[in-house]
């Protein structure tokens, strides 16, 4: 080999030891419906909690419109994901199409979002579950822990789930998604039948003056309304994170992706309809336990640890999910060398349990400071929650530009799959994401989240301006985009060798263009 770096873009790229992507392997399990279980896991807990706040800010009339603009904006941004992943079926995901389009930079910080954004909505479905299965030991048992005590439990439990191999975390995510979606199915129909829906529940706030029972605080709430309603959706984008863990990511993950998204769509309108029609909209706009109050309006109170355990199955799915993704993505950032490289080590079981279990300590001391502020009930509770959300719409917003700048920069890359939306989906899907974006700069209640990510970007850009950026290594992620594509599934075609000495040699000249 001619040398041992390369200087290009502001960073250095060392050679990687010898044994080093072998001690960082990932075993391929997931077929078609592995990936889909794994989408709908991570997202299902939203048609349990957490959407219904921005009926509180819009009213069901704002918060259906915020609805009808996410499946828009969801599906433009699926369909440019499936196009990218496919192109580059590499473990980064976000921050692989970034790192391709925008450099190493424009890939460090779409990556950091992404990390925000997953553990941040890690910590917030451990911070419910344990509130639910406490109330369930309570009524059941006649047994209570402190908060602390469940999030360790929890957080344990889950890390050696993921821990254990990736076959049993697809399968694990299949089996919860069937039983959440049955429970909401179940939901449905006795909502239907027990005669308690009512159209007029779902207008029942008060509007402001001047206003209309559609509207009750007019139009610009629906900005308001749109963090809580990407709760429907958020964390479907992760599964690029199952690329190189997926039997087939070229054909797996696109249409993975689709079937998950209508499954989503059609379990979040029922929810939005039937629990709204059944509770009522002013109650349920501030509801903490809303599906489990649309149970207790149909069968009564006597059922309730019955009923919360339906409630909690359905976080426990999306905390799967979700752990998932930021083990994942936390992975490739640091075989990278973004992050430090010991969070990449996989060990015997090929998972990435060392970034797991670092992930879970962060999520833990946020959880801390959410029970010392408050908690959920508290500023510090939403805090978490718009942290996470905000985190992923910077995620998308990076993301649909880094498919508009792919289509330029390598117009000849090899892209099995092609988005139906093209550039004017990825277009639309990044315009919606950027009005949620500024959104947050006009409600002041989101405001400390904002404050908490820039803090956040702040010190990590700084860490890796001193000391980060001299210590890169040519990961698949990185020798797709240093090559300019030529380099595009190094699972396949080896790591390092004759690309990787070509790249090296390049004597640092601009990334090659394809």
């Amino acid at each position: 080999m001619s040398k041992d770096t390369l200087n290009v873009s502001g960073v250095q790229y060392t050679t990687a030891e010898a044994g080093y992507f072998e001690k960082r392997g990932l075993r391929r399990s997931a077929g078609i419906w592995g990936l889909w279980g794994l989408a709908v896991a991570a997202v299902i807990s939203g048609d349990f909690s957490g959407w219904n706040f921005g009926i509180d800010f819009a009213g069901f009339g704002g918060m259906l419109i915020a609805f009808a603009l996410l499946i828009v904006m969801y599906y433009g941004m699926i369909f440019s994901i499936g196009e990218m992943a496919s192109a580059m079926p590499h473990t980064g995901g976000a921050y692989s199409f970034a790192r391709a389009a925008m450099g190493p930079w424009g890939g460090f910080v779409t990556g950091l979002a992404e990390t925000i954004e997953y553990v941040a909505t890690t910590a917030v479905i451990v911070y419910f579950s344990a509130s639910y299965a406490d109330g369930i030991t309570s009524e059941l048992l006649g047994f209570s822990m402190p908060a602390w005590v469940w999030w360790i439990v929890l957080y344990a439990v889950f890390i050696a789930l993921n821990s254990a191999g990736a076959a049993i975390s697809f399968r694990f995510a299949i089996v919860v998604s069937i039983i959440s979606i049955a429970i909401l199915l179940v939901f449905s129909a006795m909502a239907i039948f027990s005669g308690l829906f009512s159209v007029d529940k779902l207008f029942d706030i008060a509007p402001d003056a001047g206003q209309t029972a559609f509207l009750p605080h007019g139009v610009i709430p629906i900005l308001f309304a749109l963090p809580y309603a990407m709760w429907f959706f958020l964390g479907i984008e992760e599964l690029p994170l199952a690329a190189e863990e997926s039997h087939n990511p070229v054909r797996d993950i696109p249409r993975a992706g689709l079937i998950a998204r209508t499954t989503l769509i059609v379990t979040g309108l029922l929810v939005l309809f039937l629990n709204t029609g059944i509770v009522g909209a002013e109650a349920i706009g501030t509801a903490g336990e809303p599906l489990l109050d649309g149970f207790r309006a149909i069968v009564g109170d006597g059922a309730a640890a019955v009923l919360a355990l339906f409630a909690l199955v359905g976080l426990l799915a999306s905390l799967q999910g979700i752990m998932f993704a930021y083990g994942r993505n936390m992975y490739s950032l640091s075989r990278a060398g973004y992050y430090p490289k010991f969070l990449s080590l996989t060990g015997k079981r090929q998972t990435p349990a060392v970034a797991l279990l670092v992930g879970a300590v962060f999520g833990f001391v946020a959880l801390v400071l959410v029970d010392s502020l408050g908690g959920a009930t508290g500023v510090a509770g939403a805090i978490v929650l718009n942290i996470a959300v905000w985190g992923a719409v910077i995620a998308y917003v990076l993301q649909m530009a880094s498919f508009v700048i792919l289509r330029r920069k390598f117009p000849k890359a090899s892209r099995p799959y092609r988005s139906p939306w093209g550039v004017p989906g990825a277009v639309i899907a990044g315009i919606l994401s950027l009005a949620i974006f500024f959104g947050f700069f006009i409600n002041e209640p989101a405001r400390p989240a904002i404050a908490a990510i820039a803090v956040v970007y702040v010190v990590m850009l700084l860490i890796f301006a001193l000391y980060g950026r001299t210590r890169l290594v040519l990961s698949p992620e990185e020798e797709y985009a240093v090559s300019g594509g030529l380099h595009g599934d190094p699972q396949k075609e080896g790591y390092g060798g004759a690309v990787e000495e070509e790249i090296l040699a390049s004597d640092g000249r601009d990334e090659v263009q394809r």
